[in-house]
Order: structure tokens, then sequence, then C-alpha cells
């Protein structure tokens, strides 16, 4: 292994690290621009991190960067229990990229608390969680990215679950179960090939890797479920997967799947990758509609679909 930089033994971001920028390569298949710094934005609250002060990450031959990305909007009362379940990792080459949507809660103190074991961060307003989402994208230099919402946490040896699972055949993308609390707790078993009834893969629990993501960033013309549409993608056109039988992360259930227009993107989607029919039995399903009138309601939502991809940008 090269020669590298300790700045702390007991974090798994500042184990690894170097003073040597990385080159960034713009591939004519990227959507996304790679970078290592957020361009100035207007109403910017700070950005700081590991590298604001000249150390950056890289992949050694049998130790791969692990991106990892949390996008939060005022969740202070769980991000510091998130973030320490990044920095508490045995897996010792772990990159942490923290975006924030400009909070007022004081997340933004707790942010800057670790900012030196953060190796990125920045504080300012967005176009809702994919747009964070998709900086995050941006700014990843490992092999894979995953996201941890500021409401979950990872057992001490996901990642390092992920990369012994990994590190052979490299494939596009690694997930497992994922725990799922509310009152109580439970498995949630993933099952890919499920993918036409609901979300296949919990995200938390979700390793892509990153060129894969710089090529295919996420839908921001959807507000709740483009992870999903991202999925879908991915598992439609065959791209290669491990599948790890434990559980890769915890999920604090939280009410936001009872949005009311999550049903209404879900029926967006399904007409997209499915044609107008599945779209409509969807809703017919989940609704539980008369079909007549499940069958208005859809052509009223194929008219709001059409105008909200003609005003997407990505």
């Amino acid at each position: 292994m090269d020669n590298f930089i300790c700045l702390d033994r007991n974090y798994s971001t500042t184990r690894l690290l170097t003073k040597e920028k990385p080159a960034l390569e713009q591939k004519p298949e990227y959507k996304l621009a790679p970078r290592l710094f957020l361009p100035e934005a207007k109403g910017r609250q700070g950005e700081g991190g590991l590298r604001a002060r000249g150390y950056f990450k890289k992949s050694y031959g049998n130790k791969p960067l692990i991106s990892v990305v949390t996008v939060v909007y005022n969740g202070g009362k769980h991000l510091e229990q998130t973030i320490n379940s990044v920095l508490d990792q045995s897996y010792d080459n772990v990159e942490y990229i923290l975006i924030d949507g400009g909070s007022t809660d004081g997340t933004l103190e707790i942010i800057e608390k670790y900012e030196d074991k953060i190796d990125y961060w920045v504080s300012e307003a967005d176009s809702g969680i994919y747009d964070a989402m998709n900086k995050g994208i941006s700014l990843c230099t490992g092999d894979y990215i995953a996201f941890l919402n500021a409401d979950d946490w990872y057992p001490e040896n996901s990642i390092e679950l992920v990369v012994n699972a990994s590190i052979k055949s490299k494939p596009d993308y690694i997930f497992g179960d994922m725990d799922l609390y509310n009152e109580n707790v439970f498995v949630g078993k993933r099952k890919p090939y499920k993918y036409k009834y609901g979300t296949p893969i919990g995200h938390q629990a979700f390793f892509v890797k990153t060129s894969l993501m710089k090529e295919n960033p996420f839908d921001i013309a959807y507000k709740m479920a483009a992870d999903y549409d991202f999925m879908i993608k991915l598992i439609k056109t065959n791209h290669s997967y491990i599948q790890v039988n434990k559980s890769l992360a915890n999920f604090r259930i939280t009410g936001t799947s009872s949005i009311s227009n999550l049903d209404q993107e879900y029926f967006m989607i399904y007409k997209e990758h499915f044609g107008l029919l599945e779209a409509i039995m969807f809703y017919v399903r989940n609704t539980k509609q008369p079909f007549i009138s499940s069958i208005v309601q859809s052509l009223v939502k194929i008219k709001k679909l059409a105008a909200l991809r003609k005003n997407k940008n990505v």
C-alpha cells in the first residue's frame, strides 16, 4: 500500500488519507460533472471538511474507497447517530459527504462538530432531496456510493461486509437486508425481481458503482420516488449485482411514505417503465378506488406527467 496519512485511528474516515489531490475525469457518458467542491451558491451557510484542509481519499489494491452520502434538512434530532454510525465503521477506507439544505434547527452545529472527520460538507438551499443527492454524487471519488438518510444508521460492520462480498467480482451494485424500526423492529428482505411491486431495495442498504451514478443521476422531476425510478432502470438493464444476506442498514420509519403525492409519482414511474395499463392497475391496487374512477384519475395524472416531464431539469 502507498504511503498514507492517519489522523485518528478511532474513525473510519481518518485512517487512510493522502495530500495528493485526485484527478477528476469527465467522461462523455457522465451527466454529472465530477467535483471536489461545489461552486459557490447564493445563501450558502457554510462549507468545510477534510478536503478544505487539503486531505483526500483514494482506493488501494485491496481497500476500495467507499463513499457514503447523507442528505439532511432540519434533521438534527437523529443526525448525530447517523454520522457516528459512519465514523464507527470497522472498514477503514470510507469517504463521507454531507449535504445540508440550509437547515435552521441546529443541524449545522452538529455537522461542524464533526467536520474534522467528514470529507466534505456544505449547507445551502437546493431543489429537493434528489437535487441534494445528485450534488453528493458529483462529489464522490469512491468506487461505490451509498446514501444514508439523516434518520437512519449503519451496523458497525456494514461497509466491511459489502467490500468483502464485492472484492473479487466487482459487481455494478451490492445490496442487503434492512432492519425497519417503528415501535418494533422487523427485517425487510430485498427481492430485486419484484421491482414491479414497489421499491425492491432499500437505498440505505444499496451500494452502486460511482460511475453508474454519474451516468444515471436521480431524475429530480420526482420529489419522492426517484430512487425507485433509478432502481428499475438498473434492474431492467441486467447490471451485475451481489446480494449480502445480512442487514446492512437500520431504517427509522417516519411516515414519509404517507405523503399524498407518492402514489402519483409511482403512477408516473409505472407508466414510463411498464406502460399505461400497468400504471392504471397499480393505481387500482394501491388506492382501492373503483375501477372507472381510477381510469379517470389516471388520465388526469397522465396530463400532469406530461407537463412535469416537459419541465424537468436533471
